[in-house]
């Protein structure tokens, strides 16, 4: 199978249908620093940095006994059932969903996968799934979709991601099923052998620490000595101080109500904000983790970005590119590789 994936971000996607046997020819992204990132990561793969709704034409050569399949996630913060404001039919970026589609008529893969936060399923009373079935439909694919969780698939992390996955030869996609039902990979696991940082730090590759890693830790390790991209925001005095009242799995509900004074209404904050993880369980969803100021589990600062990066299943080989922010945004909007990985891996099994 050779694959090209659209609304690619850093392509968390194309590594884990790399993983799973695919060759990935072409991602498309508009965002600069997402697409120097998948290309540092996939150097093989021809980058394409772009607005999907200028693609013309998908020049990939295919070879006799090869099938093609697309993959990729639309902008998912309007289906965000967060974005209170952004989720009904006004918000322009919740119909990009038919550029995907116009790719599918474009390029006519034997299979896609589209990706989308769950949110999607209810938004508008389930308007935008309704349409993007019925586009499939008409295309003349065969279509099966499920909600899947990552920490059900190795994921350090509880992250529902809604799959439509589809075959152009009528054939009948079966999700797989969990691999992990009990016991769970933790945010300990994920962070066990990763070094202490504090508040702030801006050294960007350091030594891991001697304590043994996790197996699952030492999956992403590999035979690496150092590891990169341990940036952490800085954060005021004053919000360290807020760390240090709350509890792991606790929120802004244990800080005191006089240090939220910088709060016009504090009953008004979401309970994702200031969260600190607990290091028994798999994290909460890492989104924007720094604007949610996610802290870490026994340290009271906020998290790196190779914290964050290990809580999506992302190799500590696979390096992120640019500001900071930059680099936050692109680990939290990715598709966990592991996740990705088992939908590919099914798919592959169908074709044989």
């Amino acid at each position: 199978m050779i694959g090209i994936e659209i609304f690619s971000g850093v392509g968390g996607m194309s590594l884990g249908a790399t993983m799973a046997g695919i060759e990935i020819v072409m991602a498309i992204e508009i965002d600069k620093d997402a697409a120097s990132t998948f290309k540092l990561n996939h150097p093989h793969t021809d980058v394409i940095v772009s607005d999907i709704k200028d693609i013309k034409s998908i020049n990939v050569k295919v070879a006799e006994n090869q099938q093609k399949i697309l993959m990729g996630g639309p902008p998912c913060q309007g289906f965000s059932k967060s974005n209170v404001k952004g989720r009904n039919v006004d918000n322009q970026k919740n119909w990009l969903f038919k550029e995907y589609l116009r790719i599918t008529q474009l390029w006519k893969p034997d299979w896609f996968v589209l990706e989308n936060v769950q949110g999607l399923v209810e938004t508008e009373n389930g308007l935008f799934l309704k349409e993007i079935l019925k586009g499939f439909d008409e295309l003349g694919y065969k279509v099966n979709y499920k909600v899947l969780n990552a920490k059900n698939f190795g994921v350090p992390q509880s992250r529902e991601r809604l799959f439509i996955v589809g075959s152009l030869h009528n054939e009948k996609f079966e999700f797989p099923a969990s691999q992990f039902t009990n016991d769970f990979i933790t945010v300990e696991d994920a962070f066990k052998d990763l070094p202490d940082l504090l508040n702030g730090n801006s050294d960007v590759e350091l030594r891991y620490k001697k304590k043994k890693p996790s197996e699952y830790g030492l999956s992403l390790k590999g035979d690496l000595k150092t590891t990169t991209n341990n940036a952490v925001s800085r954060n005021s005095d004053k919000v360290i101080e807020r760390y240090q009242y709350i509890c792991e799995g606790g929120n802004w509900r244990n800080i005191p109500i006089e240090l939220m004074d910088t709060y016009k209404d504090v009953s008004r904050c979401h309970t994702g904000i200031y969260h600190r993880l607990n290091s028994k369980k798999p994290s909460v969803v890492i989104g924007n983790y720094r604007k949610n100021m996610l802290i870490h589990p026994w340290q009271n600062r906020g998290l790196s970005v190779r914290e964050a990066a290990r809580l999506q299943s992302f190799p500590d080989n696979f390096k992120f590119i640019g500001t900071i922010n930059s680099q936050q945004q692109q680990v939290g909007n990715a598709v966990p590789p592991l996740l990705a990985k088992a939908v590919f891996e099914t798919i592959i099994k169908n074709n044989k």
